[in-house]
């Protein structure tokens, strides 16, 4: 018999029976826990564990696959734990994309509608109208990304008007939802005409940098940038220095490099900045946990019946 281990600390009564009723019915057993520390102690003889990260693993020598609760996997895959290929590791996509693209949604508004500004006037207690703002509609939107996240924020976007979606991938495959797709590869074509750039990356070795210094001189000093995937693939020197100096209109950050940021940061006082500390994703969001759930049952199933699991990792590729 299997043993599953589930570590979570958004296990309602619900959620837990939902679990044990589609582990039993593939004939595994399981066990819950809501911290790491206790299930590396209590479930050493493991063979499937679900977790937001990898810290219980390294003493469950009978583990045959892991699945994140997250989406990105990097703890993950720098814990040496996949290297061999022997364990499989699973990850939580797509779960995240409604949270996430609703947080693009509400900080674009945010930077084309003035509100880092206002937000100081208001702060010193003074009563300015009609700072310009802009409008997604007619807006030129690109897409680092065409993953989960990337597609409902194109969704998103088109609903709101823009006037052209497009995106960027390393294949230049095409994806539903965008006006056209493009290899990441020739993205410096088309940064002279964004107006809003939304970086929806995870954080790899050919991601690493990507929004260079020279990339970000040939953005419009009209245009913003968003990123909601990893600090990591953006030059974040170079782009503090190009919102304090005018060369770009804003930007919305909310992953940075290191996480967290020192309280001195330079990052905090950038121009027109708005900073989330790495919560556009939301873990808590009842809609998101349920899905990370939908995935892991889905795929307990699956690996029941010898069936190809969805969501597998390439560890070579860390996503």
């Amino acid at each position: 018999m299997k043993k599953v281990c589930v570590i979570s600390i958004h296990l309602t009564e619900e959620r837990i029976q939902y679990i044990r009723e589609a582990c039993e019915a593939a004939g595994y057993e399981v066990a819950f826990f809501d911290n790491w520390q206790k299930a590396a102690e209590e479930a050493k003889d493991a063979n499937i564990v679900c977790s937001p990260g990898p810290e219980a693993l390294h003493g469950m020598k009978d583990l045959e696959w892991a699945h994140s609760t997250n989406a990105g996997v990097e703890p993950y895959v720098k814990s040496g734990l996949f290297d061999s290929g022997r364990v499989i590791l699973t990850n939580s996509a797509g779960a995240y994309g409604l949270a996430i693209a609703e947080h693009v949604v509400m900080v674009a508004l945010m930077l084309y509608r003035q509100m880092p500004e206002y937000q100081r006037i208001v702060a010193n207690r003074e009563w300015r109208q009609r700072l310009p703002i802009r409008s997604i509609c007619g807006s030129r939107v690109a897409i680092a990304g065409t993953g989960g996240v990337g597609c409902l924020v194109a969704q998103k976007m088109k609903a709101m008007g823009a006037a052209e979606v497009i995106g960027f991938n390393r294949s230049g495959r095409e994806v539903e939802g965008f006006d056209k797709i493009y290899k990441i590869s020739e993205l410096d074509k088309y940064l002279a005409d964004i107006d809003l750039l939304v970086m929806c990356l995870p954080g790899t070795a050919e991601t690493d940098g990507l929004l260079s210094k020279e990339r970000i001189g040939k953005l419009p000093e009209a245009s913003y940038v968003i990123n909601v995937g990893r600090g990591s693939t953006i030059d974040q020197d170079a782009l503090i220095d190009a919102l304090n100096a005018g060369r770009l209109a804003g930007a919305a950050i909310d992953v940075t490099y290191p996480e967290p940021l020192a309280k001195d940061h330079p990052l905090w006082t950038a121009k027109n900045c708005i900073i989330t500390p790495h919560s556009s994703g939301d873990t808590g969001l009842p809609y998101s946990v349920d899905q990370t759930f939908e995935i892991f049952i889905d795929n307990i199933g699956r690996y029941a019946k010898g069936e190809e699991l969805v969501n597998v990792v390439n560890i070579k590729e860390g996503y």
